[in-house]
């Protein structure tokens, strides 16, 4: 059975809601915040925005007619490898938080746990119409998956590799 991985979402937004402005405050939290890379994004006669997290995914940002609506908890999840990248990153979306408070967040009372599982998390909403939740899972002995994604850095310079 092919193994299948998250890619890329679109979040639609209002036309004209994609300002320089908009877009400007969106690159200095993901960029600035989360690192990720932004920029826009020309697509079927219209330019967008582009949230890269990492070269294989990407959240694309376009104005629609019918925008976007996740008047809930609607989310999408980010993975980190421990509870202290959780932390630092909870720090650094507060001290943001103090200079622009569209900034939201639910921190939470202790971890969300399970039989196998610690889930060390909160929820970051900023500019765009849903939520991220922010986590790190830690394994209880025993219970690691047997297959799990992780981020490794390549190499350069070896074999002939720029």
């Amino acid at each position: 059975m092919p193994q299948v991985r998250f890619n890329h979402m679109e979040l639609t937004f209002a036309r004209g809601a994609l300002d320089q402005a908009r877009r400007d405050d969106i690159e200095a939290f993901y960029g600035g915040v989360l690192g990720w890379r932004t920029g826009p994004y020309e697509l079927f006669g219209q330019v967008g925005h582009m949230l890269h997290p990492d070269d294989g995914q990407f959240i694309l940002l376009m104005e629609s007619d019918t925008p976007m609506a996740a008047p809930g908890w609607d989310h999408l999840g980010l993975l980190v490898e421990t509870r202290q990248e959780v932390d630092e990153l909870l720090e650094q979306c507060q001290r943001y938080q103090e200079k622009d408070d569209r900034l939201e967040l639910q921190i939470f009372d202790g971890d969300l746990t399970s039989p196998n599982i610690v889930c060390h998390a909160f929820y970051v909403r900023h500019l765009l119409p849903i939520w991220f939740d922010v986590q790190a899972l830690e394994y209880r002995p025993g219970t690691e998956p047997a297959r799990r994604w992780r981020f490794v850095e390549e190499e350069r310079g070896a074999k002939g590799a720029p």
